[in-house]
C-alpha cells in the first residue's frame, strides 16, 4: 500500500508541486472508495491534479464544467433513437468513467447537483427505469470556488455528506510558484505515466479492511464525533456516516504508511478532511465569522488522546 502511494505521488508530482499532503489524502479517499470536494480559488492545479492521478493509475477521466443550464442528462445520458434498429438506445454520459471531475459544482441548478448522488452512493445510475452500474473504481472529485459565491447554489448537507472528504488548495508559496515556472515546459509535455493500474488498486482496497482499529482508538473517533455535538458553536454535529468516514480514511492513512494499524494522528488527520464540511455552525457562531475548520481544531485539542 505505502509503495502505491509512494509511486503514484512521485508521479503526480512531475506536474502539481506543492500538494502533497492533499494528494495522499485525495488517494487515501480514493482507496476506501469515497468521493472528494476540492475547494479552492481558480488556477491552483484542481483540474490538473485530478487528471495526473487518473492518469498514473491508468483510469478513465472525464470532465464536465456545471453551468446554470446544465441538465442531469448531460450527465447521465438519454435514450436516442437509432433510425437503423427501430430501437431507442442509451447514449451514456460522462459519468461512465472512473474519475469525474464535476468543475464548479455550485454553478449547477439543485436539481443537476442531486443527478449525482445516486451514482455516488449506489454506484449506478437509472435512465428511463432502467438501472445501469458504473465502472469500478468510481470517484467523483468536484470543485467550488470559495470566494466567488454569486450565481451559484450551495450544495445542501445530503450532497455534502456524499463527500468523504473536503480538501482545500491553498496559493502556492513563492519557491512553490518559482518551481511551477520554471517547469512550465514539463508540464506542457504531460510527463505523467501509468505507475498502478486498476487491479491494484482495487487488491488495495480489499487491503484496507485488514488494518486493525484498536479499541482505544475506535473511542477516540466516536468522542471526536460525540464533541461536534457538544461544541457550544455547532448547530449540527458529525453524523454516523461521518464516524464510518473518519475510521476508513484514518485506516488508509495508516496503510499508506505501512502500517497495519490505526494510531491517534490517523485520526486527527482524517478529521481534518473528514469533519468540516460536514458541521453546521450556530447563527451566532457565522455571524462572528467562525469557521468549522477552527471548530474542528478546537475539538481536537480538546478530546483526550487514547495511551498507548
Amino acid at each position: 500500500m505505502a509503495d502505491i502511494a509512494d509511486r503514484v505521488a512521485g508521479e503526480v508530482s512531475k506536474v502539481v508541486y506543492g500538494l502533497e499532503e492533499e494528494l495522499r489524502i485525495i488517494l487515501a479517499a480514493l482507496l476506501v472508495g469515497g468521493h472528494v470536494l476540492l475547494e479552492g480559488v481558480p488556477g491552483v492545479a484542481k483540474t490538473t491534479l485530478a487528471k495526473a492521478l487518473a492518469s498514473s493509475l491508468r483510469l478513465g477521466f472525464r470532465r464536465i464544467q456545471f453551468t446554470p443550464d446544465l441538465l442531469p442528462s448531460d450527465i447521465i445520458g438519454t435514450m436516442v433513437y437509432d433510425q437503423r434498429s427501430g430501437e431507442f438506445r442509451l447514449r451514456r454520459g460522462p459519468i461512465f468513467t472512473n474519475v469525474l471531475l464535476a468543475d464548479e459544482i455550485n454553478r449547477a441548478s439543485p436539481r443537476t447537483q442531486s443527478a449525482l448522488l445516486e451514482a455516488m452512493q449506489e454506484r449506478q445510475v437509472t435512465v428511463e427505469g432502467e438501472t445501469l452500474p458504473l465502472p469500478e473504481p468510481f470517484l467523483v472529485i468536484a470543485t467550488q470556488n470559495p470566494v466567488e459565491l454569486e450565481g451559484t447554489f450551495p450544495l445542501p448537507e445530503a450532497q455534502l455528506d456524499r463527500f468523504l472528504v473536503k480538501v482545500s488548495i491553498p496559493l502556492p508559496g513563492r519557491e512553490v510558484l518559482r518551481r511551477i515556472l520554471r517547469g512550465l515546459e514539463t508540464i506542457e509535455r504531460w510527463p505523467v505515466e501509468p505507475v498502478a493500474g486498476r487491479e491494484e488498486l482495487i487488491e488495495a482496497r480489499k487491503a484496507i479492511w485488514g488494518v486493525e482499529v484498536s479499541d482505544p482508538v475506535l473511542d477516540y473517533i466516536i468522542d471526536i464525533v460525540e464533541a461536534s455535538h457538544q461544541h457550544p458553536d455547532v448547530r449540527l454535529g458529525a453524523s454516523p456516516r461521518a464516524a464510518i468516514a473518519l475510521q476508513q480514511l484514518s485506516r488508509a492513512l495508516a496503510a499508506m504508511e505501512g502500517r497495519d494499524y490505526v494510531i491517534p494522528d490517523d485520526v486527527k488527520r482524517a478529521a481534518r478532511h473528514v469533519l468540516p464540511h460536514r458541521l453546521i455552525l450556530s447563527p451566532e457562531a457565522e455571524a462572528e465569522g467562525r469557521r468549522p475548520e477552527e471548530v474542528v481544531e478546537e475539538i481536537i485539542r480538546r478530546v483526550r488522546v487514547p495511551v498507548p
